[in-house]
C-alpha cells in the first residue's frame, strides 16, 4: 500500500500544523440554525395551511397535531441531510487514498446519548398522542358505540332515547352507509332520511355511523371525521362545525367496484338556516319517512320488506344504493 503523502490526508487540507477541526460543533451549528428556520417555517407559514384546515373542532385538532409532528420530524430530517452532506464533502474518500479507516469498537457517550435522545422522543409522542386521542380532538375518529369522550355537559343520545333536539344538546345525525352512497337520518327532526348532509354551525354534531351491506368508511374531510361504518356496529364521532361552508364526504374504505365514485358533498349552515331545512325536507319526504324502519342504532336490511325499500330508494334517488349484500351468516337471504 502506498504510504499517503501530506499533501493528500484530509487534514492536510487544513494547511500544516493546523489540528483536526471540531466536526460536532460544525454539523451541530448547522443542524441548529437549519432546524431553528425550518420549524419557523413549518409553523407560522406552512402550518395554517395543513390539512384538513380548520372549519371543526377536530379539525383543527388534526391540524395542530400535523403541525407538532412536522416540527419534531423536521431537526431529524436535516440532522440525517447536514451529516450525509457534511460526511460527503470531508470524509470522502481521496483519490489515491485506499487506506482503511480507524477501526471502531463503540462509543460509550454516543450509545447512550443515541438510546436516551430516541426514548425520549418515542415516549414523548406516546404521551401526546394518546392524550390527543382521549381528549375532544380524537372524537371525531368513531368512538364506537360506548365513546369515551363526549361533549361537555351533553348527554349522550341513543337509538332508545331520541328526543327532539334543543340547543345545548348534540345534533344527532346517523349515517348509513350503503353501496354506494352514504345516506343521512335526522331523528331529532322527525326522522327522515336524505342523501344531503347538513349541519348546523358552532353545534356538537353527533355522528352514529353504521352500514347495511358491506364495510365503508364516513370521512368528512373538512370536518376532520372518519368513523368507520360497519354492519352491525354503531360508532359513534363529535364534532363542532365553526365555518360555514361546503364539506366533502367521502368513502374512505375500499367497499366494491364504484367505492371511487362514493362521495357527495354536504354544507354547515347557520343554526336558522339549518333548522328552516330539517322542516323543508322533513315535510317533503313526510310520505315516505313512515316507510322507514323504526330508527335504531343499525338496521338489518332482510327485515325491511323490498317493496317499501325499493320505494324510499327510488325517493331519495338512490339508482345504486340499498344493501345489496348479505354476509353468508345471515339466515335470511334475498
Amino acid at each position: 500500500m502506498a504510504a499517503q503523502t501530506p499533501a493528500e490526508s484530509p487534514a492536510a487540507a487544513e494547511g500544516p500544523g493546523v489540528p483536526e477541526p471540531n466536526h460536532a460543533i460544525r454539523i451541530g451549528s448547522v443542524w441548529l440554525l437549519l432546524s431553528l428556520v425550518a420549524d419557523l417555517l413549518i409553523w407560522f407559514a406552512a402550518g395554517p395551511h395543513l390539512p384538513p384546515g380548520t372549519a371543526g373542532s377536530q379539525a383543527d385538532g388534526q391540524q395542530f397535531d400535523i403541525k407538532v409532528m412536522a416540527v419534531m420530524a423536521a431537526p431529524v430530517m436535516i440532522f440525517v441531510l447536514v451529516y450525509f452532506l457534511y460526511s460527503l464533502v470531508v470524509w470522502r474518500g481521496r483519490e489515491d487514498d485506499e487506506e482503511d479507516g480507524p477501526p471502531i469498537h463503540g462509543h460509550a457517550r454516543i450509545q447512550t446519548a443515541w438510546i436516551t435522545v430516541t426514548s425520549v422522543i418515542v415516549l414523548c409522542l406516546f404521551g401526546f398522542g394518546t392524550y390527543e386521542l382521549y381528549n375532544s380532538y380524537g372524537a371525531g375518529a368513531g368512538e364506537g358505540p360506548a365513546p369515551i369522550y363526549k361533549p361537555t355537559g351533553a348527554e349522550l343520545t341513543t337509538a332508545q332515547q331520541v328526543a327532539p333536539w334543543s340547543p345545548g344538546k348534540p345534533v344527532v345525525v346517523q349515517v348509513i352507509g350503503q353501496q354506494w352512497r352514504f345516506t343521512y337520518r335526522y331523528p331529532q327532526f322527525g326522522g327522515f332520511e336524505t342523501t344531503f348532509l347538513a349541519v348546523p354551525q358552532n353545534q356538537w354534531v353527533q355522528f352514529d355511523v353504521t352500514s347495511i351491506d358491506v364495510i365503508h368508511s364516513f370521512w368528512a374531510y373538512q370536518l376532520g371525521v372518519k368513523a368507520d361504518a360497519n354492519p352491525g356496529v354503531d360508532n359513534i364521532a363529535y364534532t363542532k362545525p365553526t365555518k360555514l361552508g361546503s364539506i366533502t364526504v367521502r368513502c374512505g374504505e375500499l367497499c366494491g367496484l364504484w367505492h371511487g365514485a362514493m362521495y357527495d358533498y354536504g354544507q354547515v349552515m347557520t343554526q336558522s338556516k339549518f333548522l328552516a331545512w330539517t322542516k323543508a325536507t322533513n315535510a317533503h319526504f313526510a310520505d315516505i319517512t313512515p316507510l322507514l324502519p323504526p330508527y335504531a342504532s343499525t338496521y338489518d336490511p332482510t327485515v325491511v320488506p323490498l317493496f317499501r325499500f325499493g320505494k324510499v330508494m327510488k325517493a331519495l334517488g338512490l339508482t345504486s344504493a340499498g344493501g345489496g349484500y348479505y354476509p353468508p351468516n345471515d339466515p335470511a337471504q334475498p
